[in-house]
């Protein structure tokens, strides 16, 4: 089931909104592409950080 901004898997919780967003965005496109839970989270975490690192002033933490 697709995640969205209001529900999103716990280990985003944590995450800055705009890079929570990212993630969910990301995380997503891989469930569509027949990614399991587990390995779409980690992988949109990890992705969206980096994209954080490159896009947004001070990038995340």
């Amino acid at each position: 089931m697709p995640w969205t901004d209001e529900r999103y898997p716990t280990a985003m919780r944590r995450l800055p909104p705009r890079v929570r967003q990212k993630a969910v965005e990301i995380a997503n496109a891989l469930l569509a592409e027949g990614s399991d839970d587990g390995k779409a989270i980690r992988i949109g975490i990890a992705k969206a950080k980096e994209w954080a690192r490159r896009q947004l002033p001070g990038g995340a933490r």
